[in-house]
């Protein structure tokens, strides 16, 4: 039977720097490629709105970031600016 690492080896390890690869965050499921050049947007909103917004995302297949560019997209239409979400 294998012998257990002591917590400061564990550590130590834990401290070991990262491949680049490793620090970049996940690219799936972000429907927008990526995170690198983007910009985050958020606001406060009443519970309902989030399990609203993420019911409609799974009637529709569709990700909240999906969702949120579209509905970004039709608010820059009735601007009059360009769709650019």
């Amino acid at each position: 039977m294998a012998k257990k690492k002591s917590l400061s080896a564990a550590l130590k390890e834990s401290a070991r720097p990262t491949t680049p690869e490793q620090n970049e965050p996940s690219r799936t499921g972000t429907g927008g490629g990526g995170r690198t050049g983007k910009k985050a947007i958020a606001g406060f909103f009443d519970p309902g709105v989030s399990r609203q917004l993420r019911s409609i995302g799974v009637q529709h297949d569709r990700t909240v970031q999906q969702l949120l560019a579209e509905a970004l997209n039709d608010l820059f239409q009735k601007y009059g600016v360009s769709r650019i979400a």
